[in-house]
C-alpha cells in the first residue's frame, strides 16, 4: 500500500507539473480507457451530456503566507514559495492588486558597527521572474566611477519581466513604495489570508522606484587592471531611507532592540511594498530571494591613520520570515457581477476563474445524465471507454493575455453527517500508474476559443458501475497547479500554486434557458463528452 501511495504521488508530480500534453486535432480514445471497458467491445462511439457548471465563490480570500509550504514539509520541501506584485484592471473580472509584506531579521544578534558608524545608503533588491532569453546589453567603455573617480567599464544587461496583464500601459511603469510595518506580523507558522492588511505608518514613505517593465543586472570593471568594482543581481534595486535605518538600526548598538530575534520583530516589524498604480500588470518573484543591504562607514584606526571604509551589512529576509500577499478586489461596474451567480442547480452561463483567491469552477452531473449512463451500461451493455469534462474559453475573453496552460480538478463529496471532504480525483488516485495517462488535454491556445479536456473516466466509471451515490459529489476546478516536495512526491491535495497564480479566464458555462438539442444552439456548452464501446 505505502509503496502504491508513493509510486502514484510521484507519476502525479511529473504529470501535473511538467507533463501537460498539448493538441490541436480531436483525440483517439485513450489506450488507457481500452484496457478498461468490456473485453470484445467494439469501435467506441462518444456522446455529449449535461453537467451543471458553476462560480463558486472564494470570497476573494485565500492563505497567502509564503512559507506555508515550506513549513508543514520542513527540509524535505521545495523552496516554492511564490508572491505576486502589481495591479491590473480590465472589464471582466475588475481590478487585482496585489501588496506584500515581509518581517526581516538581523544575520547575527547585537551586532558591533564600529567607531563613529553613519548610514551611506540602503537598498531593497527584489528579483522577479524574467524572460532570461530576451538580453539586451549595454556598454560603456568611458564610465568613472564616482567612489574615487575610477576610470571603468559599465555593462548593463536588461530583461523584460515576465507579467500578467497590460505590459506596455503608460511605458511599462509602475511605481513601487516601501513603508514600514507597525502592526506585529505574528509567528512564522501562524496562518494569514489575503485580506489581512497589517498596519503601515501611510504618511512615511521610505523608498519608491519606478519601474518600466524590465529588470537589469550591473558590472563595472576598472580600466587599469580589468579588476571588479562592482556586480549587481538582476532585480529591482529600491533606495531607502539611510536616516531612517540609522534611527533604527545604528543608533541601537547594544541595546535591547538588537539582543535576539523575539525583540527585534517587535522593534522594527517588517517591511509593505505595494504598487501606486491600479492598472498595469502583475509579475512574480521569490520572497527568500529579497535582499535588504545597508552600506556604512566607520572610523578604522591603521598606523595612527583614521579612514572610513565603506562596509556592507545584509539584513535577513529568508524563510524564518512571515512573508504574505495582500490582495485587493474592486469588481464594480465589472461582467463578472453579472454572470458569476454561483447557481449550482442550474448552472451559471459564464464561468469566471481566477487565482490568488478569485473564483474557482464547480462541475455536477444532473441526475438526468448519471440515469441516462446507467441505462446504456445496464441495458445496452455500453462500456465506458473514456469521459472527459470539456470547457470552452468564452468568445468575449479575445484578447492578448495568455491562455491558461495549468489547472487542478479536485473530487468533492459531503459524508453521512454533512460534512464535506476533498480529495483527488478518482482518476488520479487508481489510474495514475497508467503512462498514457493524462490529466488534462489542452487544445488551440492560439485561437478563440481554446479549449480543454479534464480526464474523469474512473470517476464516471465508479459512479456508473458501482451504483454509489452521487448526489452530494462535485468537482471544483482552479487555475494552479498541485505542488510537489523536493522528493518529487506531491504534497497533497490542499497545496498547488492558486495563492500566488495569476491567470484569469472566462469560460462558458452552462445556459439553462436552452434545453439539450444536440449541441445545436449551445455548441460550446460545457459538457461530459463520454466514448462508449458497445459489447458484441
Amino acid at each position: 500500500m505505502i509503496y502504491n501511495l508513493k509510486r502514484t504521488f510521484t507519476i502525479l508530480s511529473m504529470m501535473v507539473l511538467g507533463s501537460i500534453i498539448l493538441y490541436n486535432c480531436e483525440p483517439d480514445p485513450d489506450s488507457l480507457g481500452e484496457q478498461l471497458f468490456l473485453d470484445g467491445a467494439a469501435n467506441g462511439t462518444e456522446s455529449s451530456f449535461d453537467v451543471v457548471a458553476y462560480n463558486i465563490s472564494n470570497n476573494d480570500t485565500i492563505r497567502a503566507d509564503a512559507n506555508t509550504f515550506v513549513n508543514l514539509f520542513g527540509s524535505n520541501a521545495a523552496t516554492s514559495s511564490t508572491a505576486v506584485l502589481g495591479a491590473f484592471t480590465e472589464n471582466q473580472f475588475g481590478m487585482q492588486k496585489a501588496t506584500y509584506f515581509t518581517q526581516l531579521r538581523l544575520p547575527s544578534y547585537d551586532p558591533d558597527f564600529g567607531t563613529n558608524p553613519t548610514v551611506d545608503s540602503v537598498v531593497m533588491v527584489i528579483k522577479p521572474t524574467y524572460a532570461v532569453d530576451s538580453i539586451k546589453t549595454t556598454t560603456n567603455e568611458d564610465y568613472v566611477y564616482p567612489d574615487g573617480n575610477v576610470a571603468a567599464k559599465k555593462v548593463v544587461n536588461t530583461f523584460p519581466i515576465t507579467k500578467f496583464g497590460k505590459a506596455k500601459l503608460n511605458g511599462g511603469k509602475l511605481t513601487l513604495k516601501v513603508h514600514e510595518v507597525t502592526e506585529f506580523m505574528n509567528g512564522v507558522n501562524d496562518a494569514v489570508y489575503s485580506n489581512k492588511k497589517f498596519a503601515v505608518n501611510e504618511a512615511n514613505v521610505l523608498g519608491s522606484k519606478e519601474i518600466f517593465g524590465n529588470v537589469s543586472s550591473v558590472v563595472i570593471t576598472k580600466d587599469a587592471d580589468n579588476t571588479e568594482i562592482l556586480r549587481t543581481p538582476v532585480g529591482i534595486r529600491i533606495p531607502l531611507s539611510a536616516d531612517f535605518f540609522k534611527q533604527k538600526i545604528i543608533d541601537k548598538k547594544g541595546q535591547m532592540e538588537l539582543k535576539d530575534a523575539a525583540n527585534f520583530i517587535r522593534h522594527f516589524r517588517g517591511l509593505r511594498v505595494s504598487v501606486a498604480e491600479s492598472d498595469g500588470y502583475l509579475f512574480q518573484f521569490t520572497p527568500n530571494d529579497i535582499e535588504l543591504i545597508m552600506y556604512y562607514k566607520n572610523d578604522k584606526v591603521e598606523n595612527g591613520t583614521t579612514t572610513r571604509p565603506q562596509s556592507k551589512y545584509n539584513f535577513a529576509l529568508g524563510s524564518a520570515n512571515v512573508h504574505t500577499g495582500y490582495y485587493e478586489y474592486s469588481r464594480a461596474g465589472a461582467a463578472i457581477q453579472t454572470y458569476a451567480l454561483g447557481n449550482s442547480v442550474t448552472g451559471d452561463l459564464k464561468l469566471y476563474a481566477q487565482s490568488m483567491g478569485g473564483n474557482s469552477i464547480g462541475v455536477k452531473f444532473p441526475a438526468e445524465t448519471i440515469n441516462g449512463l446507467k441505462e446504456l451500461y445496464q441495458n445496452k451493455k455500453a462500456a465506458i471507454i473514456t469521459a472527459k469534462i470539456r470547457i470552452y474559453t468564452d468568445e468575449k475573453w479575445s484578447n492578448k493575455y495568455p491562455k491558461p496552460t495549468v489547472f487542478t480538478i479536485l473530487q468533492r463529496d459531503k459524508d453521512s453527517s454533512g460534512k464535506e471532504t476533498t480529495e483527488f480525483t478518482t482518476d488520479y488516485s487508481i489510474l495514475s500508474g497508467a503512462s498514457t495517462f493524462l490529466p488534462i488535454r489542452i487544445y488551440n491556445l492560439d485561437k478563440n476559443p481554446a479549449y480543454y479536456d479534464f480526464t474523469v473516466t474512473q470517476s464516471v466509471k465508479d459512479i456508473v458501475e458501482s451504483g454509489k451515490d452521487y448526489s452530494d459529489k462535485y468537482f471544483k476546478i482552479d487555475l494552479a497547479q498541485f505542488l510537489s516536495t523536493s522528493a518529487g512526491s506531491l504534497a497533497g491535495y490542499k497545496y498547488t500554486s492558486r495563492a500566488f497564480s495569476m491567470q484569469r479566464a472566462v469560460f462558458i458555462g452552462t445556459d439553462p434557458t436552452i434545453p439539450d438539442d444536440n449541441n445545436v444552439n449551445t455548441p460550446k456548452e460545457i459538457k461530459l463528452r463520454v466514448t462508449f464501446g458497445m459489447k458484441k
